[in-house]
């Protein structure tokens, strides 16, 4: 081969004697070939892939720019020189003896590729990014190999004249023109058309070299150092890393793997089938065993009640697959960049170990010395790189697969079928989209380790077993045995995870229950026993945090011990085998450096495996979630059949698969652009009907056929936090005339004007600045601007005001209404439209009993009759009573055909009041009645001020706190953790580290003795002191550790106990308006994601913070004692670090605010999703929903990527300076090489390697405990929100009060807010012992603020309250709330059995408490329940119906008893049926107190003593109803329209 290469070259091609000297150089023939031949090799190798986009590109090519030209100048240029190179051989070669043959193919070769070079400027052009990185890589490659060559001829020139000048300026000019090009395409070439793509994100556009560096990101950390960044400054994602382009590709490859998954389900359940199915073959078992397997068999049909059987088994094992397949390109291309690296890893220590020797050495050449310097830092720098790039490819990974999930998640949620649901609640499945999503993120981060960390460990061993031969075996050994140990740690963990996992699914269960509930435990006084409850709950989370933290601790212990313990049983063993194996510095610190290279590792890998095994719990998780059923709605068709627009054909359905059906066998065909009304009594299947057919439920038999678009309104509305406009749009089109007119048809017009911005105003979450009559107005015009072909409309009038359901029904629903030409399904209470539909069918227990016209089925005198007679003496009658109700004559025009009907009275709570009461001022600028002039002037009004109106803006944007973090927080956390633990936690690191360079030091005085006692034998006792003291330092390190972890153990659960009991105590004291403006969402939010980081996050990070600094500050020393030179180069690098950290950290910390703030929405859209998951199917709004989700997970998506960018750019540059630690104490060594030790030097060089990891760290953990400690300030901001009284003060009152029920207002005024308007006017009057009083009066009157003073949910703003003599405001809120008692507006329900619901304090004995179920109408529905009184109520009481919830909120107030009883129109949601039960029960037991009803239809108060009619906050007439009504007043006008003439008519 070399004969061949010579005569190539003309010359000799190696000798080694060449290199043997100080001056040394290579041959000429190897710089001609090697040197050339590797980066063209390299080249030709890997360019032709770049002129693809040439031949493929449909794109048309982006314009020149000057980068451009100057590059394809450069190139042409260089293209000349190989032109002259080869025509300058030609014309010698005439002159002379034939050339050697490398003086041809060289130049020939260049040209050539020279060429490709041009035409890969070309091609680039069709790509976004122009650069091209093989070609830097090419460069980069050139020019080192260019190097030698480059000195060989300048060390010629300068020694003797040079005799080939032609060539030698040539290959200057070569040289030059190549640096030029590898300088230019450093910068990234933007074309002006991708301007703008660069602006939306530089990435895109970036050049190899910014890629590599992050260079493209540094614009953001300035920006972010100067200003809090805001989400608007964030750049856009990549077309590829948006949720939709990943997801997309996730769903395809799930299909497939859930199907196969699913047939081994089938294969499993089969197996098991036949295993249980003869169970006795053979008949040898004894009687009593054959009993066991009929119990068995049994067992199945009771788990549906409780779930206290085996939950269910589904498709496993598929979700790790189709996410590895998903993701294979990322994963690839991780482990190619790992790979490098860690071989890379293992090239220093040997460096090292030459370096050591070369100083050891008096006779070596100063060029190797440097040489090694010069190595090392390369072999860092590459190193560093190849980390950066695998870590941004991780943690991409680890966000898209997140993002992946979530998305996968969001859209099970909308097709997963009504008994997958039953199986997790709306809090658990947030907890799949928080916790479990984000657990698979943190994996993908380190998933890699799980082949790199063995394949480290056994690199290591190979390398150390050169070193020290059979005795490393000795450290193996030692590592063998902790592999149990560890094992045994992690399966405890897994329990404790386990546990720990369904607490805090308790935990958030109840919490997000008491944040719905909030308004009942505050009227109920109920605080204290649902603080107890999450105590309880949260004690035994902390007990298992603790003992978790425990194990920890142990875990961390071994670790530290192990590449210690390794060390010392090594170098023991090596020492004490032979008497001539004597310890020198290259084995010690080569074995050293391997050592703490297993020391990642080996720490990872049990880190990566109890990931592991949480991120197992989550996939079982999720694969259990996502691999269930979805909706199966094959029952549902949409065969076109004439004549017919919805036909049930035996249809039989249920709500569970196997459970019993809700409705059976229902043959019905319903006509074109037919109302038909459905009817039956509470409980006989009409919701079910509905649901049915929205598809909802599980298909027995037979089918329904539905032709044409539906649109559903459901019994409870459904209100997304939205604006009022987008409410009703639905995300359709917006057509103007038909929106004005859909609103005035709804009756929402008079609302528009109370609202602060019409149709703009934000409504809260689940509507909460809605009266529940709006909310079902708003639901209805949704419905109706969809314009769908069928409607179904779920008992829409019942939250409405009689007189206002008369207006919808003639405007919207009737024969002559706006859908006239539709077909409408309505399921009704309201007795008083019948007459007007065409159809009505009515059912008794899910079956249809009867079906037919009004008059048809009157004559019948089936069930259909007797349901009126229940409701009506007579049935003509029937209308004019039900339609008793409270028009007030006011604003209307006179002489408007269709008058205006007024908002009715719905709950209002203190938003919706302070709203109206904001409104009324913008009213008096209004004209009264909306007509078209001031419809345009409102729009001009809303054109012209941008600030908004006071008021539209409900709910604050979530504070983002920013700048930096308070110092206060961390002493306000270590106080949380006792200042004494602190202490000596720290006391415990620092003598750990004490230890350490104890140890290190003596090491490096041991491997001297090998210099001390050259050619002597090594004294035995010198031998033994060296290995013991070595020992002893090393143990004395791990205890000190061990001190400091379990110390830090008990103080971190301490803090997280302390924290969430202020933070809880606290939201539980805060005022009804606090809740009314802060979403749920946000106060979940500090339960769940901050806690989580003050339980588990923050003292790891604390942790790892004061070991990283101890061991940075031990390190450098160490340098500074071999080299003090050191000390000078310590200086400037440290100033770098500095600043490069300020930078980082602020841009660090804002981006991790933004993430938690823009992970909110997720969580809150979904849960809004889920609730109103019924709706959203109904209009098949799915793919909507679906794209809103994705574009808010793209917002978080931004953030977080940003984040780790950031994190990356900041690597980069510490590693950088990292290496130039290692390079300067490197060349320092060189330098001062006569007058340092072998050992120092070693000591020196390895504790300079180990730094660069230790400093990225600090800056790591000192920006991750930044960021973590926002949770300590954000729980904090709630537990200073302002308290609302004392619950119970110095003054109680005396026992039994109020024991006459008198109240007395004096001039009682009250107001929302400090800066609005008084809502109650001065309200002065006298309320007798056991009166009845009525309540009425128009929206906005202040009715509901009554109750509200009562209760002082509003604080007074003068005047007083005496209820028996006690003013009220003097004594404690519960000592209040507890002795009066309310029916209140919306049932709510908590979570837990029946009797827990009426007495959570168990106040009550069982026989009272069933007492109070028989008045309450009850107390045979739950004799029936398996349970009884243990009965398990679901979350919000879904298992009971609305009447049944509304009828036990009667049985709370019954089985109170207090002299005081509030009615808030109680009768709203509920069916005459249940209304009646509730009236009389009311009458007859609450006859002996006091009572106030707040009147929703005004015959509920007829038979009052006296009525009290408010308006505007005053009181306006207030006297019997006889009276009343004989005085030509306000109410007497309200009766006249409600059709009350006299008192009689009104009893029912």
């Amino acid at each position: 081969m070399s004969a061949a290469l010579e005569e190539f070259c003309g010359s000799v091609f190696w000798n080694a004697s060449y290199l043997a000297r100080p001056d040394a150089d290579l041959p000429v023939c190897f710089q001609q070939t090697v040197l050339v031949w590797v980066p063209l090799g390299f080249f030709w190798i890997l360019a032709p892939w770049q002129l693809l986009p040439m031949c493929k590109s449909r794109a048309k090519k982006s314009s020149v720019t000057k980068l451009y030209i100057i590059k394809q100048v450069l190139a042409t240029l260089l293209m000349l020189t190989a032109v002259a190179e080869l025509a300058l051989a030609f014309v010698e070669d005439t002159e002379q003896d034939p050339l050697p043959a490398v003086q041809y193919t060289n130049p020939s070769l260049y040209i050539a590729t020279w060429l490709l070079v041009l035409l890969i400027h070309d091609a680039r052009r069709f790509c976004l990014c122009r650069d091209s990185g093989i070609l830097f890589c090419f460069w980069t490659l050139s020019l080192l190999c260019g190097i030698l060559p480059f000195q060989s001829l300048f060390r010629r020139a300068m020694q003797a004249p040079i005799s080939d000048v032609p060539r030698f300026v040539l290959f200057f000019i070569f040289y030059g023109l190549q640096l030029l090009l590898f300088l230019v395409s450093g910068f990234s070439d933007v074309a002006p058309e991708t301007k703008e793509i660069r602006k939306k994100n530089p990435e895109v556009t970036a050049s190899f070299l910014s890629s590599i560096t992050f260079e493209w990101y540094t614009s953001m950390v300035f920006k972010g150092y100067r200003k809090p960044l805001e989400i608007e400054d964030i750049w856009e994602l990549q077309g590829k890393d948006k949720t939709q382009a990943i997801y997309a590709v996730l769903e395809k490859n799930m299909k497939t793997a859930v199907r196969k998954a699913q047939a081994e389900l089938e294969k499993r359940k089969r197996k098991k089938r036949c295993r249980e199915g003869d169970p006795d073959h053979g008949n040898n078992m004894s009687k009593a065993q054959s009993q066991d397997i009929l119990v068995l068999e049994k067992q199945p049909k009771r788990k549906k009640k409780g779930n206290s059987g085996p939950r269910k088994d589904f498709p496993r094992g598929w979700l790790v697959k189709t996410l590895c397949k998903t993701f294979w390109q990322n994963l690839l291309l991780s482990v190619a960049f790992k790979l490098v690296h860690d071989g890379l890893v293992f090239v220093s220590p040997q460096l090292l170990k030459l370096l050591i020797t070369f100083v050891s050495d008096e006779e070596s050449f100063a060029w190797q010395g440097y040489l090694y310097a010069i190595l090392l830092f390369l072999t860092a720098l590459i190193q560093s790189l190849c980390l950066q790039q695998y870590f941004s490819l991780c943690f991409q990974l680890g966000i898209n697969v997140r993002a992946s999930l979530i998305a996968a998640i969001y859209k099970k949620a909308l097709t997963m079928s009504s008994a997958t649901r039953k199986e997790s609640t709306v809090g658990e499945t947030v907890n799949l989209m928080s916790a479990d999503a984000q657990r698979f993120m943190d994996m993908a981060n380190f998933i890699h380790q799980l082949w790199s960390s063995p394949l480290q460990i056994i690199l290591s061993i190979i390398f150390l077993w050169g070193e020290l031969g059979p005795s490393v075996l000795a450290g193996i050994a030692v590592m063998v045995l902790l592999i149990p140990i560890n094992g045994f740690l992690v399966a405890k963990a897994k329990t404790i995870q386990v546990r720990n996992m369904k607490n805090k699914d308790e935990r958030m269960k109840i919490m997000s229950e008491i944040l719905n509930g909030i308004k009942i435990l505050k009227l109920f006084a109920w605080e204290p026993s649902f603080e107890k409850r999450v105590n309880e709950i949260r004690a035994r989370e902390l007990t298992d945090l603790m003992n978790f933290s425990y194990l920890q601790s142990i875990s961390v212990f071994v670790f530290t011990c192990a590449p210690f313990l390794v060390s010392l049983a090594s170098f023991a063993v090596y020492v004490l085998v032979d008497e001539n194996n004597i310890l020198d510095a290259q084995k010690a610190f080569t074995a050293i450096s391997l050592f703490n290279v297993l020391r990642f590792p080996m720490a990872m890998l049990p880190l990566v495996l109890s990931s592991l095994v949480q991120t197992n719990v989550s996939t079982e998780r999720l694969e259990r979630y996502l691999g269930g059923e979805d909706l199966d709605t094959s029952a549902i068709h949409h065969n076109p059949i004439a004549g017919s627009a919805v036909r049930f054909l035996e249809a039989t359905f249920a709500w569970e698969q196997d459970g019993n059906a809700a409705i059976r066998d229902v043959t019905l065909d319903i006509a074109p652009g037919s109302l038909v009304a459905v009817v039956g009594a509470v409980g006989s299947g009409k919701s079910s009907l509905v649901s049915a057919m929205l598809g909802e439920m599980e298909n027995i038999k037979g089918h329904i056929n539905i032709q044409g678009s539906l649109a559903y309104v459901p019994q409870q509305a459904w209100i997304q936090n939205a604006t009022l406009k987008d409410n009703i749009l639905f995300g359709s089109e917006l057509d103007e005339p038909r929106y004005q007119q859909v609103i005035k048809a709804c009756a929402l017009l008079p609302d528009l004007e109370l609202l602060p911005a019409g149709d703009q105003t934000e409504i809260g979450e689940k509507g909460i600045n809605l009266s529940g009559g709006q909310k079902q107005r708003v639901s209805l015009a949704r419905a109706v601007y969809s314009n769908a072909d069928i409607y179904v409309l779920d008992d829409p009038l019942s939250a409405v005001d009689a007189h206002v359901g008369k207006y919808l029904f003639e405007h919207v629903l009737g024969p002559k209404g706006l859908l006239q030409k539709k077909t409408r399904i309505l399921v009704t209470h309201s007795i008083s439209f019948l007459p007007q539909v065409d159809n009505i069918v009515v059912l008794v227990a899910g079956a249809v009993s009867e079906h037919g016209s009004y008059s048809t089925l009157l004559a019948n005198r089936g069930a259909f009759a007797q349901f009126l007679n229940l409701y009506g003496s007579q049935e003509e009658d029937a209308s004019e009573k039900n339609s008793t109700a409270v028009a007030l004559a006011g604003d209307e025009e006179p002489g408007d055909e269709d008058i205006e009907p007024c908002m009715e009275e719905g709950h209002d709570d203190v938003v919706t009041m302070t709203l109206k009461r904001e409104a009324s001022i913008h009213q008096r600028e209004f004209s009264r009645s909306l007509s078209k002039s001031s419809i345009n002037s409102w729009k001009k009004a809303r054109e012209e001020p941008p600030e908004k109106l006071k008021g539209q803006q409900l709910i604050e944007k979530e504070a983002v706190e920013t700048g930096k973090v308070k110092f206060s927080m961390y002493l306000r956390y270590l106080r949380a953790l006792g200042l004494w633990y602190s202490f000596w936690v720290a006391m415990g690191y620092v003598g750990q580290y004490v230890a350490f360079v104890g140890t290190n030091l003596w090491l490096s005085a041991w491997t001297d003795d090998a210099q001390r006692y050259l050619n002597q034998t090594y004294p035995v006792e010198q031998r033994d002191l060296r290995i013991g003291v070595f020992g002893a330092l090393g143990v004395s390190q791990a205890l000190f550790l061990l001190f400091a972890t379990i110390l830090s153990a008990r103080g971190a659960t301490r803090a997280s106990r302390v924290m969430h009991q202020q933070l809880l105590s606290n939201i539980l004291r805060v005022p009804m308006s606090f809740f009314d403006t802060t979403p749920t969402g946000r106060i979940v939010n500090r339960f769940a994601k901050d806690i989580f980081t003050i339980d588990e996050t923050i003292p790891m990070s604390f942790r790892s913070w004061l070991s990283c600094f101890m061991a940075i500050i031990s390190t450098l020393l160490m340098i500074a004692l071999a080299t003090p030179f050191f000390a000078l180069v310590i200086i400037p690098l440290s100033i770098f670090y500095y600043f490069v950290l300020r930078f980082y950290v602020s841009t660090s910390r804002q981006l991790r605010r933004l993430d938690s703030v823009t992970r909110s929405p997720i969580y809150s859209h979904f849960g809004e999703t889920v609730s109103g998951l019924s709706v959203i199917r109904a209009y098949g709004h799915q793919e909507r929903f679906v794209q809103q989700n994705e574009s808010t997970m793209d917002i978080n998506q931004k953030s977080v990527y940003s984040w780790i960018v950031s994190n990356r750019w900041l690597a980069i540059r510490l590693e950088f300076v990292g290496s130039l630690v290692v390079f300067f104490s490197a060349l320092l060594a060189v330098i001062s090489k006569s007058t340092l030790q072998g050992g120092i030097v070693g000591l020196s060089v390895s504790s300079a390697l180990n730094v660069t990891q230790t400093l990225n760290w600090l800056v790591r953990t000192s920006s991750e405990l930044e960021t973590n400690i926002v949770a300590v300030e954000r729980v904090h901001e709630y537990t200073k929100v302002k308290n609302e009284a004392p619950w119970v003060t110095e003054k109680r009152p005396p026992r039994g009060w109020p024991s006459k029920g008198e109240i007395q207002f004096i001039d009682y005024k009250v107001r929302y807010r400090p800066e609005l308007e008084l809502v109650l006017q001065g309200i002065t009057c006298n309320i007798g012992s056991t009166e009845k009083v009525g309540v009425v009066g128009r929206t906005g009157a202040g009715k509901s603020s009554l109750t509200n003073c009562l209760f002082r949910v509003l604080e007074a703003a003068g005047g007083t309250i005496i209820i028996d003599e006690v003013d009220i405001a003097t004594i404690g809120l519960h000592d209040l709330r507890q002795n009066l008692t309310i029916i209140p507006q919306d049932p709510v329900l908590f979570t837990g059995t029946l009797r827990m619901n009426l007495d959570p304090f168990d106040q009550y004995t069982d026989k009272e408490v069933w007492k109070a179920l028989e008045l309450a109408h009850l107390k045979t529905y739950v004799q029936d329940l398996p349970k009884g009184l243990l009965h398990l109520v679901s979350e919000g009481g879904e298992n009971l119906s609305v009447g049944q919830r509304q009828l036990l909120c009667l049985a709370r107030a019954l089985l109170r008893k207090a002299k005081i009883l509030i009615l808030d129109e109680a009768t709203a949601a509920v069916d005459l049926e249940t209304d009646h039960l509730i009236q009389t029960t009311i009458r007859s037991e609450f006859a002996a107190c006091t009572v106030l009803t707040i009147a929703h239809r005004l015959h509920t108060i007829m038979d009052s003593n006296r009525v009290m009619v408010l308006q505007a906050g005053r009181i306006v007439e207030y006297d019997s109803p006889e009276e009343l009504l004989k005085k030509q007043g306000v109410f007497s006008v309200m009766a006249k329209d409600a059709g009350i003439v006299n008192i009689e008519t009104t009893m029912l």
